[in-house]
């Protein structure tokens, strides 16, 4: 994106931001100096988190069309990001083009962006909310007006909760999402982790965040399990059997060998169901 172009109100470009070094990472375009500078900073020491993002993206994509094929028909896409290539609702349409979505993010550029790419789509909508305040998003008319909570619903929060810092309390956050959505819905969530990293590297990727509009909070393996609790994990190849949590790549992988990569471990992931 030009430095020169129309900014909107709210967003520093002198400031990195997550959905921004995100879509660089993505080879994207929506994205400013500062985060593309932030990003190579990670690169230098993680070359993997590159892959890194592409694997979350994968996971985002394939969770997505897995809820749609269970029969769920309106999707909450918490921490959204920039468009890019296989946008939410172009993924759960081509399982039925019925299908409802909403955006979440508290990044102004991408309402800005994901308005301009959506333009007049009927039953996809972008509100600017920040996660932290459950009530207030879960109350919003735009919402509302897309989502009845009376049905089924899918919840995607991938790769957002890890900018939850431990003082707002992530698992009570994550509770007030599940606990209004109806039997039969579904979450998939993605979250990095520093499990076997090395220190160094996860001492980067903090210090580059300290400066960007979110920090970035590891968890372990224990603690991103404890984010599901209430729910029921799934296994995607026999929804009837038990899940667990997996590495981001791993999750219905059609070649687990090649999905097995350095990118992939920084993140586990799953998808569970509302029982």
């Amino acid at each position: 994106m030009s430095e020169h172009a129309r900014i909107p109100p709210g967003v520093d470009p002198a400031r990195p931001a997550p959905a921004r070094i995100y879509d660089y990472l993505l080879s994207g375009e929506n994205n400013f100096r500062s985060d593309r500078d932030a990003a190579k900073r990670i690169m230098a020491l993680v070359p993997e988190i590159k892959d890194c993002a592409w694997v979350n993206r994968g996971f985002h994509q394939r969770a997505a069309r897995w809820i749609a094929g269970r029969g769920v028909r309106q999707f909450i896409d918490i921490g959204s990001g920039l468009p890019t290539v296989g946008n939410t609702h172009d993924v759960v349409r081509s399982v039925d083009a019925g299908c409802r979505v909403v955006y979440v993010d508290n990044d102004p550029m991408v309402r800005a962006q994901s308005a301009q790419l959506l333009n007049g789509t009927t039953g996809v909508k972008v509100i600017l909310r920040d996660l932290r305040d459950p009530e207030r998003l879960q109350a919003d008319p735009e919402l509302r007006a897309l989502v009845d909570f009376s049905e089924p619903a899918g919840l995607l929060m991938t790769a957002v909760m890890h900018f939850v810092a431990d003082d707002s309390d992530p698992r009570g956050l994550m509770r007030q999402y599940l606990d209004p959505l109806a039997p039969g819905s579904y979450l998939a969530l993605s979250h990095l982790t520093s499990d076997h990293k090395p220190p160094r590297a996860v001492r980067e990727f903090r210090r580059v965040f300290s400066r960007a509009t979110e920090q970035m909070h590891f968890r372990t393996r224990s603690d991103v399990e404890r984010l599901f609790d209430g729910m029921v994990m799934v296994s995607p190849r026999d929804p009837a059997r038990p899940g667990r949590l997996c590495y981001a790549g791993d999750w219905e992988a059609e070649d687990a060998d090649l999905a097995d990569s350095d990118g992939s471990r920084w993140l586990y992931c799953g998808v569970a169901r509302r029982p």
